[in-house]
């Protein structure tokens, strides 16, 4: 049995003016092609659990009408976003048409089971770890099923979370490689569309299977830059020390995600730090309690968080990791105002980076569901719009031309080359100045 486990790949932007000005400032288009060249770990994960008497290759396909279909395969399982959805069911047709069968999972396809059904043989619902093993053994027996559905069972316990195939990819392709260290999110938002949505149970990956997987990419590749593939990797605080004190004794780099409670425990910040940490991405949606007010919908944790923001920014720089502040536009309340707000917020606050999006009604959220019933998502089967960059509802306080004239204006000033130099020369000044103060301080 030949399986080939196939990503599409590539930035999918629908809106050929955004992704043209965004492609032209170095370090929007810098961050992007990280991030568009990031393997699937979902499909190196389900690869550990493959038994070795079936053949395993990785592909990444960017264009699933004219790249080369390979013949070789008895069966695919293909890995899609909502964005490229409608590519995935396209690539699986030209498979079905010669023979070879076809395996979709992951987020879309769990949160849109009856319109996935319609283009694949097989349809893995939920996490795929709880159903990959049988699913397999299907396989090899030729009595594959429709569907199978990992919310019919218990949570998939982390304790046995296998090795990644990072062997399968290619030694020169990737930049940056992911890691998961846990599952899901405490925090409910509206327009999430993450892994919680696979399951809603938080749960942490045990630190010596983190470690497991971090010193095998340590083998095969030559100091490998790690991306924590998780929504809110310090979310827990117990784990995260645990995570970071073991990181300490391994010598790599790494960037993850996050939320702002982390500027509450200083010493934590300076573990990481010193344990490799580059970066922190922190979704701060909008610098405005009105806007975020009922965003998060368990306890209203996030606006209650808004007056933090400043201070949070400048405890986590000051010990030397930058943080990627995410802001989103078009949020119930957001008028033409919220492009300067976030301007001055990041002048203000000195950001490093900063990640400006859409908001985007993912099908399968609450966000979703809500525009739906107000009637104001624009075109219902438009997955392909889902890029965080292109606009697919109503917003309630501006037009759609206001939303959109108004952030590609923002993102000329947020990521023009000089403003982007003045933040970062901010933040080596002010590592300076706290490394010269630390000196004096030593010094008799």
């Amino acid at each position: 049995m030949h399986l080939g486990l196939i990503a599409i790949s590539g930035l999918r932007v629908c809106d050929q003016e955004i992704l043209q000005r965004g492609l032209s400032f170095p370090s929007l288009a810098g961050r992007a092609q990280q991030i568009e060249a990031l393997p699937s770990l979902g499909l190196l994960t389900l690869a550990g659990m493959t038994p070795p008497d079936i053949t395993l290759e990785y592909l990444e396909v960017r264009d699933v009408d004219q790249d080369n279909l390979p013949t070789r395969f008895d069966a695919v399982a293909l890995s899609t976003l909502t964005a490229t959805a409608k590519e995935a069911y396209r690539l699986a047709a030209r498979f079905k048409e010669i023979g070879t069968t076809t395996i979709l999972g992951g987020l879309h396809a769990t949160l849109c089971p009856e319109e996935a059904q319609q283009h694949i043989d097989c349809l893995a619902i939920g996490e795929g770890e709880s159903i990959w093993p049988q699913m397999m053994d299907d396989l090899l027996q030729n009595r594959l099923k429709k569907t199978y559905n990992a919310k019919d069972r218990p949570p998939f316990n982390f304790s046995n979370s296998p090795i990644p195939r990072f062997d399968l990819l290619s030694a020169d392709r990737y930049p940056r490689f992911t890691v998961q260290t846990q599952r899901g999110c405490p925090l409910s938002c509206e327009f999430c569309a993450a892994s919680m949505r696979l399951s809603p149970i938080f749960r942490t990956k045990p630190i010596d299977r983190i470690i497991s997987e971090i010193r095998l990419l340590k083998e095969l590749y030559r100091r490998p830059f790690i991306e924590f593939a998780d929504d809110n990797t310090f979310a827990d605080k117990k784990h995260g020390r645990a995570l970071t004190k073991a990181l300490t004794k391994e010598d790599i780099r790494w960037f993850t995600e996050t939320d702002i409670s982390i500027a509450d425990d200083e010493d934590l910040i300076k573990m990481m730090r010193d344990a490799g940490c580059q970066q922190i991405l922190i979704g701060f949606e909008s610098p405005t309690f009105a806007t975020m007010d009922g965003v998060e919908l368990k306890s209203n944790w996030k606006a209650r968080r808004t007056g933090q923001y400043l201070k949070a920014v400048e405890t986590i720089q000051k010990h030397g990791i930058t943080v990627n502040g995410c802001f989103i536009f078009g949020m119930d309340g957001d008028g033409p105002e919220s492009f300067g707000n976030v301007l001055d917020f990041v002048q203000q606050s000195g950001l490093y980076d900063v990640q400006l999006t859409y908001l985007t009604p993912f099908p399968g959220t609450p966000l979703h569901n809500r525009l739906t019933q107000e009637g104001r998502i624009l075109a219902q089967d438009a997955s392909e719009k889902c890029t965080l960059f292109d606009i697919n509802f109503q917003p309630d306080s501006m037009s759609i031309d206001q939303l959109r004239n108004g952030y590609l204006k923002l993102v000329s000033k947020i990521y023009h080359p000089s403003f982007v130099e003045q933040r970062y020369r901010n933040f080596r000044s002010q590592i300076r100045k706290r490394i010269k103060a630390q000196r004096t301080k030593k010094s008799p």
